[in-house]
């Protein structure tokens, strides 16, 4: 004790700042922070994922509602089991089911807090001493945060721009020895916009059966796919090697901030059951927080009641995004965009930095941007990609030109003499 003061004897987590440095939502917070505040112009957010703000992007009428007559009926202000509500899961499974060569059950879904907490629980199920994790390189950083959160191992394997950013299976086989549990999948692509093949997939599946381990497939963009290769599900080879699909209504329906997401079980065979994943799974949700009860009780009515015409709408809006995004970055002579987007709400293009003058890397010329043209762009670092940018065409039309034709003069006044 120093002048009177006591010893105080905690200290904080520095892990957990560790953790959040690495996650998108730090990053654009780092951005935001140099924006110009004498800059009168709108900023332009091409970094995020969050379409919501913008009206051409509301969500359906029947989601809305349904989640006002639950709130009116009184009868969902309660605490819910762990798993989620029946009628939910039910309705999840039945939803999922459309898509897969067998019937899940409500007993396969397990509701959670967006897809966040589920890739949470997953990998905190799965860090056991001395295990790792597989993972897609550019991929999600949310994962990176949560394992390295969690002391699970991470091991990146490549996507392939070259050939529509398919998993570099080699490699997967190349970094996997006895200690591997799992890869993880993200379909519809983020940050690349990829749309993988039946064909593709099954050889995931086949690869994971072959070194033992499941498959993560993240499908929270699942069905927002709008080029030549139509949306298939990895659960549709569950038989194959087991997959846990981690899936919500965030993008889809585009309510993000409803925060209800799920985790399934795609695993005809049971191994899942049988190596003990599931129990554990159902014990760290004991532990942890739930979705609001209301939105859970919204769920089947939203799956059930959405019309067609109004993922047409999301579908049309998006595709016609993409092409201008890709249109448009073919003008600026330092951004290349090696495929374009087929599904998603983003695209990865690669920098060129032997064009510009005074811009040392992918970090700072997003900060530059942001500073000099109020505009918002993920450099490629925060998705495992130094020196690549991800853009967002997930904004209206109006905003998503402009916001190019910024970064169009940023280059002009930037680019080597």
């Amino acid at each position: 004790m120093e002048n009177g003061a006591p010893a105080w004897k905690f200290r904080a987590n520095e892990g957990l700042s560790a953790a959040s440095a690495i996650t998108v939502r730090g990053i654009l917070f780092e951005l935001m922070a140099n924006l110009n505040a004498d800059d009168g112009r709108t900023m332009v957010p091409l970094g995020h994922g969050d379409p919501s703000a913008f009206p051409c992007f509301r969500t359906a009428p029947a989601a809305e509602d349904a989640v006002v007559d639950a709130v009116r009926s009184g009868k969902f202000n309660c605490y819910g089991p762990t798993v989620g509500i029946l009628p939910a899961r039910r309705a999840i499974a039945d939803y999922l089911s459309c898509d897969l060569p067998y019937k899940l059950s409500p007993d396969d879904v397990n509701l959670t807090l967006g897809c966040t907490q589920a890739i949470e629980a997953i990998l905190t199920v799965l860090a056991c001493p001395g295990a790792n994790i597989l993972l897609p390189r550019p991929g999600f950083p949310y994962y990176d945060a949560r394992a390295k959160h969690s002391h699970l191992e991470m091991r990146y394997f490549d996507l392939l721009p070259d050939k529509g950013w398919e998993v570099d299976l080699k490699g997967v086989e190349d970094l996997a020895d006895e200690s591997t549990v799992a890869m993880v999948i993200i379909n519809p692509g983020n940050p690349c916009g990829s749309v993988y093949s039946y064909q593709h997939l099954k050889k995931v599946a086949e690869t994971a059966r072959k070194l033992g381990i499941m498959v993560i497939a993240d499908e929270v963009y699942g069905h927002l796919a709008f080029g030549d290769t139509p949306f298939v599900p990895m659960g549709v080879f569950g038989s194959i090697a087991p997959v846990l699909t981690l899936g919500s209504i965030s993008k889809r329906w585009i309510v993000p901030g409803w925060r209800l997401g799920w985790l399934v079980t795609n695993d005809p065979n049971g191994f899942l059951k049988d190596t003990g994943v599931l129990k554990s799974l159902k014990g760290f949700l004991d532990i942890s927080s739930d979705p609001p009860t209301f939105i859970q009780a919204a769920v089947p009515h939203i799956l059930e009641k959405t019309n067609d015409d109004f993922f047409s709408k999301i579908i049309c809006i998006l595709r016609e995004a993409a092409d201008i995004c890709y249109e448009k970055i073919q003008e600026i002579p330092c951004i290349t965009c090696p495929k374009k987007p087929q599904g998603g709400m983003f695209v990865m293009v690669k920098l060129n930095l032997s064009l510009l003058e005074g811009i040392k890397d992918d970090q700072e010329f997003c900060l530059k941007l942001a500073k000099e043209e109020s505009v918002i762009v993920l450099p490629g670092i925060a998705v495992g990609m130094k020196n690549w940018l991800r853009i967002t065409f997930a904004i209206d039309i109006s905003s998503l030109e402009d916001g190019l034709e910024r970064i169009k003069a940023f280059y002009g006044r930037h680019a080597k003499k």
